[in-house]
């Protein structure tokens, strides 16, 4: 591929350098950055689409606003390639998503053009006017933008955000909207432009200013309805009228990719002395400018590697289908026998295998957009009536209805069935996605049936026994990925619930896993046999309730009791350790070592770096048996 040249991008580092360009040149200079967006996610992937949505904008808040002092957020931060590259990180941008190289997030401690960590939709408003605030209490006048996409503006935070900034009246709070799928919005054109240039001049706001402060004279029924009069008016004309009613100043619909329409909007706003918090709605397009990104902005929103002139992606080559997909398909065998299962999800089908099940059952999928805490309530609800509900959610994002999981599915014992995806850490998504807690958050409420399969057979049978669970919810958590090739059933068959299985039997050393470790744990049994130690292997099955009688067997029998799982302290270890003291049988000289993600946050890397950085592969968990029977000069194996 040859590499077009990019001599105005090759001129600034910063925004600051942006600025010095004349404004003639910002249409070459967002066609030199989107370019340079599509060649470095071309070799790292990432998500793609949103940013070549948002080359306009990000260059007309940089040349416009003075940043970092301007804080600049980044709702979700999938949008930031772009602003990445503009920030002084061009020269790392190869190294998105990578081992030691950028976050695919916005990241504080990456760039101070970074104000606001990002990763988690629907925050930045919020975060905005905690800065504004702060910025107000110290006498400061910088200006605070935040850029949500209406994908976000689904969650109920946003709103709580809004309605709090609107009561306060905040200044210099600008929220950009960036619609990017007409949602909205009706297109957009010069009309359009005029009135919200119109709408955002010093001249508008001087006159509603003056307007507002004859008001207050006259009588309150007569000021009421004159304000209401001046709302509804442009609310008729331009839209807006939710975001009004909230507080906000909006101007709206204009083009985003339109320079000659953003530049002026955005020095109005700027320039404004008292205009409370403002909505700039502007009306943009997913993929914009890259014509295989246009076409298809579902499959181009997140991206592995690809070919620039043809856009064809280079996935890895799998004989072992996903987890995701497993899950969708032994939920749509089970729906066919049982009318009453239906699927939720939080605005991520495709990810959580909900669209395969949408394919089959359209009038029982239920996407509620990025809205955890109601996807949980909402399906408490169906399950009150007699549904059988699957709630599929990542396992990062179930934390954010953690509430309604404890208050309105787990105090009422409703039979809500959580599938939780991502469990585990999930590679290039890093700290922010990984799926380390669920173990630990669910562990420790009253009446949960956890599992987590060793593959995707197990997780065949595991969405079985969860509809077979109608006393109370259940949860079954599955890695990100591609499963372990191993043949799946036709249906699945439930499961004796808290029971697990023995793998292979052994006399000295007791390896209990949870999960998809179980490969790992049988190479550490065939590693400590070279050593002449007699290792017993068990797939625990369920983190709750725990196999209570296979655990005194094997904490009885053996001198050494090892737990292995991919979740946080407190979460499968902590139930067993609880059940070993409570019984008495740590009293006997039993050596039991804990194997679970360490306490920190691990960054982006590939999944088996990741997993050997946290030491829970073969070479640590054999160590991990030979410390015990203080073994420590054994020749462990090198890292794989």
């Amino acid at each position: 591929m040859t590499v077009q040249p990019k001599p105005l991008l090759d001129r600034v580092n910063i925004p600051a350098d942006l600025r010095k360009l004349p404004e003639s040149d910002l249409r070459q200079f967002a066609d030199e950055l989107r370019r340079e967006t599509i060649e470095a996610v071309s070799i790292t992937g990432g998500h793609l689409g949103s940013g070549l949505g948002v080359v306009e904008l990000t260059a007309a808040i940089h040349y416009v606003f003075n940043t970092p002092d301007d804080r600049l957020i980044w709702d979700v931060g999938h949008q930031a390639y772009p602003h990445k590259i503009l920030t002084g990180r061009r020269d790392r941008i190869r190294t998105l998503r990578q081992g030691g190289g950028l976050s695919g997030f916005t990241k504080r401690s990456e760039s101070i053009y970074d104000p606001f960590g990002a990763a988690h939709s629907s925050t930045s408003i919020s975060a905005g006017l905690g800065m504004a605030v702060g910025r107000d209490l110290q006498g400061r006048r910088n200006n605070v933008i935040a850029v949500i996409g209406d994908g976000s503006m689904s969650a109920g935070m946003a709103y709580e955000a809004m309605n709090n900034a609107g009561a306060m009246h905040a200044t210099r709070l600008i929220v950009i909207l960036n619609d990017n799928d007409m949602s909205i919005a009706p297109p957009v054109g010069a009309v359009s432009a005029a009135l919200s240039r119109a709408a955002s001049s010093k001249t508008y706001l001087g006159l509603r200013h003056t307007a507002a402060e004859f008001a207050k004279f006259l009588p309150k029924r007569l000021n009421l309805a004159a304000k209401r009069a001046e709302e509804l008016a442009r609310g008729f004309v331009t839209g807006g009228t939710l975001f009004e009613e909230l507080g906000f100043y909006y101007v709206g619909p204009i083009d985003g990719h339109n320079l000659d329409h953003l530049l002026p909007v955005l020095k109005n706003v700027r320039d404004a002395e008292d205009a409370g918090p403002v909505l700039i709605h502007v009306v943009t397009k997913k993929g914009h400018g890259y014509a295989p990104a246009e076409a298809a902005g579902d499959k181009y929103h997140g991206v592995s590697k690809f070919d620039v002139v043809t856009g064809a992606q280079s996935k890895p080559k799998s004989n072992a289908p996903s987890y995701q997909n497993v899950f969708g398909e032994s939920l749509v065998k089970e729906a066919e026998r049982d009318d009453k299962i239906v699927a939720i999800t939080a605005a991520m089908p495709s990810g959580t295998g909900v669209n395969i099940f949408a394919k089959a059952f359209p009038s029982r999928t239920f996407d509620v957009g990025i809205a955890e805490q109601h996807a949980v309530t909402f399906a408490a609800g169906l399950a009150t009536e007699g549904m059988k509900p699957f709630c599929a959610i990542y396992s990062t994002f179930l934390q954010r209805g953690y509430d309604q999981v404890v208050h309105d599915v787990a105090i009422q014992r409703l039979p809500v069935r959580f599938a939780i995806d991502r469990a585990g850490l999930v590679g290039a998504d890093g700290a922010t996605h990984a799926g380390s807690f669920d173990l630990a958050y669910l562990g420790c409420l009253p009446h949960f049936v956890i599992m987590a399969p060793s593959d995707e057979a197990e997780l065949t049978h595991m969405v079985a026994t969860q509809v077979a669970i109608d006393d109370g919810p259940s949860a079954v958590r599955y890695p990100r990925g591609d499963g372990e090739g191993v043949e799946i059933p036709v249906r699945g068959v439930p499961l004796e619930i808290g029971k697990g299985r023995v793998i292979c039997e052994g006399s000295k050393i007791a390896i209990l896993s949870l999960g998809t470790r179980l490969r790992e744990a049988l190479k550490a049994a065939g590693e400590l046999a070279t050593f002449g130690l007699s290792t017993t292997v068990a797939d625990m099955r369920f983190a709750k309730p725990i196999d209570t009688d296979l655990i005194t067997r094997l904490a009885r029998e053996h001198e050494v009791l090892i737990t292995v799982e991919e979740g946080s302290i407190g979460g499968f270890s902590t139930q067993v350790l609880h059940f070993l003291a409570e019984s008495g049988l740590l009293d006997n000289g039993l050596k039991v070592r804990p194997m679970v993600l360490p306490d920190r946050f691990i960054d982006h890397e590939a999944p088996n770096v990741q997993y050997d950085e946290a030491g829970l592969m073969a070479r640590h968990i054999t160590a991990t048996a030979l410390a015990a029977l203080g073994r420590s000069d054994a020749q462990l194996p090198a890292r794989a």
